[in-house]
């Protein structure tokens, strides 16, 4: 499985997750007490055998490069192979981040040409899972696919007005595609990842340009699956999956988190996920600290009420404050007498004592990075 490298483009959607993505990708999103969206995905194809992984930036990047850094805690930082960066790729006749994913291939055609793997699996990152490609690559080579597609039966992650669908048969073969349906006439929902021969890659996505295609799903996929010229499978994958398109949807996922058995499923043991580490402290429980139903990260103090919460590293939850249904992030500060309640606060938020913020788990309140309340 060392024949196969990953392609992560980072979505240009971030403006629905509102003041979260103001100044970061999706794929930079914190998640889950320590991680952020993008470990997931790398994680995955570190552990399916790729060592040769480009990502693709295309706006509010400067946070994903800093938690990535070289690369070292993938183990993706060697001499010859390793993490790539690529920022927009702007010239006399490229502006940069295109206009769809073909552009943005198009764009790093020049990197795909000097790597050496056979296979790619190129991805979004706008969406929270775990994928065993290694798996996946061998259902390509067996069925003999120019391009296996990975989907979800999940029900969860249909939209209506939004999302791709797949029709698969009996075989695996896709045969229908549907973009953005107000009703999904199917149960599959494309994930925006899949193989392809990297060869097979240049040529196609360099010809699409050429005509003036732009769009992947609606061009160059829609128009192979309706004339027969190419092979294109599907390949299911089994684990949950989360597509991060909204507040109400991250804040979600962020709660179905606290679930033990759901953990289990996303963190597996024979292939573990892997983060930026930060030398903290253990979180300290003080005797007026009451916890339950809670994940908190290393360097927490805590002297108040946590419940069904998720608390970043470095966060002070002090006496007599009461964190209900919440997610608070890196180094926040809760001062006495507070009630916080249906709400997630990003980076270094102070919540100034015998202050009050409660919302239904419906619609959570975003609190922005470094406010003051």
């Amino acid at each position: 499985m060392s024949d196969i490298m990953g392609l992560i483009y980072t979505s240009n959607h971030s403006d629905r997750l509102n003041e979260l993505t103001a100044m970061r990708a999706v794929s930079a999103v914190p998640i889950c007490a320590r991680y952020r969206v993008i470990d997931f995905i790398l994680s995955s194809l570190v552990s399916s055998g790729a060592r040769n992984v480009g990502m693709i930036m295309r706006q509010n990047y400067r946070s994903l490069m800093d938690h990535l850094g070289s690369g070292k805690e993938w183990d993706l930082h060697g001499k010859r192979q390793g993490l790539v960066l690529l920022p927009p790729f702007i010239t006399n006749d490229s502006v940069g981040s295109g206009s769809g994913l073909l552009d943005v291939l198009r764009n790093n055609l020049h990197y795909l040409r000097r790597s050496r793997e056979r296979y790619v699996v190129v991805t979004d990152s706008a969406s929270l899972y775990t994928a065993r490609f290694d798996d996946m690559l061998r259902q390509h080579i067996k069925t003999g696919a120019d391009i296996t597609l990975m989907y979800t039966d999940d029900r969860s992650v249909l939209r209506g007005g939004a999302g791709q669908y797949i029709k698969v048969d009996t075989d695996g073969r896709v045969t229908d595609l549907e973009l953005d349906p107000a009703l999904p006439t199917y149960p599959t929902t494309y994930m925006d990842a899949f193989i392809i021969r990297r060869e097979l890659l240049i040529e196609m996505s360099d010809r699409a340009v050429a005509h003036a295609q732009h769009h992947f799903g609606r061009d160059l996929l829609m128009n192979a699956i309706k004339d027969g010229s190419a092979k294109i499978y599907g390949w299911r994958n089994p684990g949950r999956v989360w597509k991060l398109d909204s507040v109400q949807a991250y804040f979600d996922c962020s709660m179905a988190l606290l679930n033990p058995a759901v953990r289990a499923e996303l963190f597996s043991q024979d292939r573990p996920i892997w983060t930026k580490m930060r030398d903290e402290m253990p979180t300290r429980y003080s005797p007026t600290a009451r916890v339950s139903n809670s994940l908190l990260a290393d360097g927490c103090i805590v002297e108040g009420t946590v419940e069904n919460s998720i608390l970043f590293r470095g966060v002070r939850v002090q006496k007599g404050a009461v964190v209900r249904n919440a997610i608070i992030m890196q180094d926040g500060y809760v001062m006495g007498n507070t009630h916080l309640e249906g709400c997630i606060l990003d980076k270094q938020v102070i919540v100034r004592e015998g202050t009050k913020l409660i919302a239904p788990i419906s619609y959570p309140v975003v609190i922005g990075k470094n406010m003051i309340v």
